[in-house]
């Protein structure tokens, strides 16, 4: 692993993620009835679960307000989610304070441009495989998966393993 990228991944406290795009495919499904569907990947939120697991809490940062986010938050054990977020660049900061962290001891997933200014601020910024060009441009690594296809996975298992916590997220399968 590059020295750059071990160093930030080091610092790493909180894991703050996009929803749409990012934690799902980007898909969404409206119903007859009101109802909406996205498609979400098992494998994210094992991930998620893991990071909880290992001491590293983790956050949604919705531009869109969903029933379905709220759902899968709890059932991944997101601590917060923030939704219906147009200015992410407005809330970030009261994340920090919330989370008594430093900017350099956040991890970023996005995938859009209105992910950007949280993305530069971050310590470290992470754009999905199907990120617009531009939020790679700015990101410190792009995944090799794509948005709700394990990209989320990729990046909890690449924080636990450089933090040294990957035997403590995964101790109890290896009874």
């Amino acid at each position: 692993m590059e020295e750059t990228l071990r160093k930030r991944l080091l610092k790493i406290k909180l894991l703050l993620v996009d929803n749409d795009a990012v934690l799902t495919d980007g898909r969404i499904i409206f119903g007859d009835y009101g109802d909406e569907l996205k498609f979400f990947d098992v494998q994210d939120g094992h991930g998620l679960v893991m990071m909880k697991r290992a001491g590293m809490p983790a956050v949604i940062l919705s531009g869109r307000k969903s029933r379905v986010n709220d759902r899968r938050a709890k059932d991944v054990q997101v601590v917060k989610i923030y939704q219906n977020v147009k200015d992410k660049a407005k809330v970030y900061p009261k994340i920090l304070k919330k989370f008594k962290v430093a900017q350099d001891e956040v991890c970023f997933i996005g995938d859009d441009l209105v992910d950007i200014p949280v993305l530069k601020r971050c310590g470290f910024a992470v754009a999905v495989q199907n990120a617009v060009p531009e939020v790679k441009e700015v990101a410190h690594y792009v995944t090799a998966r794509n948005g709700g296809r394990g990209a989320v996975r990729e990046v909890c298992d690449l924080l636990l393993k450089a933090q040294g916590k990957w035997a403590q997220a995964t101790a109890k399968y290896y009874l």
